[in-house]
């Protein structure tokens, strides 16, 4: 049962206490639970955490209907009589907000576990070692902060004045709009754009930099970005934004391109410019805690400036992906529970992300990018689903695979998918690095025929024969 807070008597003190009760803080929790601290939970509120509530679980609830309306539109295609799909915003919404409830009960039991202390109210330094929660003052042996993030705001001249959606606030739109304007072309952005443009809306998605998903390699954007084209969404990149005006139904947004000024025109606006931290109002000046560039600044055991306080998750903008801050939170938990034991750091070898457009992306360890810039040698081979069995049986012929190995060795480096059911490929690859295995590895192990998955061995056996030249 959830402890009132106004039974809280003032100096109470617990071994660890989080500060957050989503993913990343659930999961420090947890573990410092497992590992026989009395932990105490302080989140203000609504309980859930940003991936049931706002994120990961109602957008994949979302984007699953527009999936099926897109295949319902190729009936033809596959010999089949044609159907006629028209989207309902409101019913879809429903579906989601009945999954996103069902998520959100489970997570609340969870928080709600005897064996914690859940304070339901904001939390607020008042030094390193102690915070106020409602009229109580707590002290604790160690803090873990993880209290997410919020949507970036961005000045944009005119944008507020004209109105616009952001990530989380478009979730619960139950009018689809004519058209929509997309600010930004990361996964948020490029997930919902293409969401909207399937249940009939005319969409135009603007991005500064050269090629979509530009934090990628070029030609995971370039791939994703003839997709989208092919399905009627208007690409714009390179797009410096200027102003925002707006008069009745009608929002323009106004960019620098290519030397001059032009405007893009839409019913609707969605803001997706990424997301910051939320630090406002909990005071990290009198904790001590450094802060740079509006993120709480970790080492690799998660430790902020003070080395009993611990940041995980969207809050120190490391790497803000759900399975990332659940490690997180487990190992600053860890180490928050083992003083004076051997510290516990994040492996990065293995950060993965997923984007769940049509074709998928999903990305492991090294890229070419990145090797380049650092001057790590490799050798990187790729290989097309427009020449894959099962891909063509199924009608999924956009993307490829690439694998990036060690020269001397095959020893796997990373991996790029872009293709169908990329975010579930990508698995097999994890597995490999996991393991430190090699192309060859690949090529050893027996892969059902004919399989999405045997796509990867064909790089593989690429990447052998370079290795014995």
């Amino acid at each position: 049962m959830m402890k009132s807070q106004s039974r809280v008597s003032r100096g109470k003190t617990h071994d660890v206490i989080v500060i957050g009760g989503g993913s990343a803080g659930y999961a420090a929790a947890r573990t410092a639970r497992d590992a026989g601290a009395d932990v105490a939970i302080v989140d203000q509120g609504p309980l859930g955490g940003l991936c049931i509530l706002r994120g990961c679980m109602p957008t994949k609830a979302i984007l699953r209907s527009a999936e099926v309306a897109a295949f319902l539109r190729r009936a033809k295609e596959f010999g089949l009589a044609p159907v006629s799909a028209h989207a309902d915003l409101a019913a879809i919404v429903d579906r989601k907000d009945r999954l996103v409830r069902e998520f959100a009960d489970y997570r609340i039991q969870q928080l709600q576990d005897p064996k914690f202390t859940l304070y339901q109210s904001r939390a607020v330094f008042l030094s390193p070692h102690e915070i106020t929660v409602g009229g109580a003052v707590l002290s604790a042996g160690s803090f873990i902060l993880a209290t997410g993030s919020r949507p970036s705001e961005v000045p944009i001249p005119g944008l507020a004045q004209a109105g616009y959606f952001t990530s989380d606030t478009i979730l619960d739109l139950r009018t689809q709009p004519d058209s929509l304007i997309v600010l930004g072309g990361g996964a948020v952005a490029l997930e919902l754009g293409q969401f909207f443009a399937r249940l009939g809306t005319k969409v135009t998605i603007l991005q500064r930099g050269c090629t979509l998903l530009s934090e990628m390699d070029e030609d995971i954007g370039r791939a994703l970005e003839a997709a989208l084209i092919e399905e009627g969404i208007k690409i714009v990149t390179g797009a410096q934004w200027l102003r925002t005006t707006h008069e009745a139904k009608r929002k323009t947004v106004w960019v620098m391109k290519d030397g001059r000024e032009q405007p893009y025109v839409g019913e609707e606006i969605l803001q997706a410019l990424g997301r910051q931290p939320n630090i406002e109002g909990l005071h990290l000046d009198l904790a001590g805690v450094t802060v740079e560039g509006g993120r709480i600044v970790v080492d690799g055991a998660m430790r902020t400036s003070q080395e009993h306080i611990y940041a995980v998750g969207d809050v120190n903008d490391v790497t803000p992906i759900v399975h990332l801050a659940i490690q997180q939170g487990e190992i600053a938990a860890y180490n928050a529970t083992h003083p004076g034991g051997p510290v516990k750091e994040l492996d990065h070898r293995l950060d993965a992300e997923v984007v769940f457009t049509d074709p998928q992306v999903a990305v492991l360890g090294l890229n070419e990018t990145r090797a380049k810039a650092d001057k790590i040698p490799y050798l990187a081979t790729s290989y097309p689903f427009a020449d894959h069995g099962k891909a063509l049986c199924l009608g999924t012929l956009q993307g490829f695979v690439k694998l990036l190995a060690a020269p001397q060795t095959g020893h796997i480096l990373g991996a790029q998918i872009v293709g169908p059911e990329a975010g579930e490929l990508i698995h097999e690859l994890i597995a490999i690095m996991y393991y430190h295995g090699t192309a060859a590895d690949l090529l050893r192990m027996p892969h059902y025929h004919p399989t999405l998955a045997e796509i990867v061995t064909y790089p593989a056996e690429s990447i052998v024969e370079r290795l014995s030249v």
